[in-house]
């Protein structure tokens, strides 16, 4: 099974050059790259700054992506907060966020997701048996790191460490996403350790209108692997927030366990 995820630091849906509040904007950019799974940074709720709005439903609700969690980060002078969230065609059948604050500096966090898939198999080809649905539990982690790398490797170790994660089994698939604030582009090395896999290379994401910097990444680990990773060059996205989108396209190993009679979950919802 294919699936479609994006990291996207949508700067409370304000540009990063000409600072006007849009969030249809960061819809339209969205909804042109047909991902199944979104995991966003600095998204705002109750915040006069953006109109009071709670961004992951206005977000949400315009994209038709019906399952979603959010978390606060950060209390906004004025009243509000922003944080994380992500949103997904898919039940989010559980999420808890895991608190990687270092004292003195920004709260910051990872926002825990456990999503269950649904596809057929297609069928047993020449045979003429139907297709069976697959089931799969998929972790998802969406971080925002701090600005200092001896803070982002901090935060690293509390993640690796966390209850949530440690537990996990090495075959679950697991994806790691964010705006990392990865200025060297190294912090690849301080999960790998942890099983966690990347690409060597990754695309530059800051400033969106002219990118220099590859702050912005995603790392797997488990029965899941890139098929391909990459940045959103649209027009629109070079206005719509101060970074670009990137892009993983991943493809879960088949699991001979996680197949069901399918009584217990239905078909996705379909893209809209």
């Amino acid at each position: 099974m294919k699936l479609r995820v994006l990291s996207y630091n949508i700067h409370k849906c304000i540009g990063g050059v000409d600072r006007k509040y849009m969030p249809e904007r960061i819809a339209e950019v969205v909804s042109k790259l047909d991902c199944d799974v979104l995991m966003l940074q600095e998204v705002d709720a109750g915040v006069p700054r953006s109109r009071g709005d709670k961004q992951v439903d206005v977000l949400g609700d315009h994209l038709g992506l019906p399952h979603r969690t959010w978390f606060p980060n950060v209390d906004v002078r004025g009243g509000g907060q922003y944080g994380n969230a992500i949103l997904s065609r898919y039940p989010i059948i559980e999420s808890s966020n895991i608190d990687l604050s270092i004292r003195w500096k920004k709260k910051r966090s990872a926002l825990h997701a456990v999503i269950r898939v649904r596809h057929d198999d297609g069928g047993a080809g020449d045979s003429g048996a139907e297709g069976r649905w697959i089931d799969r539990t998929i972790h998802l982690f969406n971080m925002h790191l701090g600005l200092a790398r001896f803070e982002r490797r901090i935060q690293l170790k509390k993640f690796v460490d966390c209850q949530p994660f440690a537990h996990l089994h090495t075959d679950t698939p697991i994806i790691v996403g964010g705006d990392l604030n990865d200025v060297y582009g190294g912090l690849g090395k301080d999960l790998e350790p942890a099983g966690f896999r990347g690409i060597a290379k990754r695309p530059l994401t800051f400033p969106a209108w002219g990118p220099v910097r590859s702050l912005d990444a995603i790392f797997v680990r488990g029965m899941v692997d890139f098929l391909k990773l990459s940045r959103c060059d649209s027009p629109l996205a070079r206005q719509a927030s101060d970074h670009r989108p990137l892009v993983a396209d991943l493809q879960l190993r088949p699991h001979q366990h996680d197949v069901h009679d399918g009584a217990d979950l239905k078909p996705p919802a379909p893209r809209p």
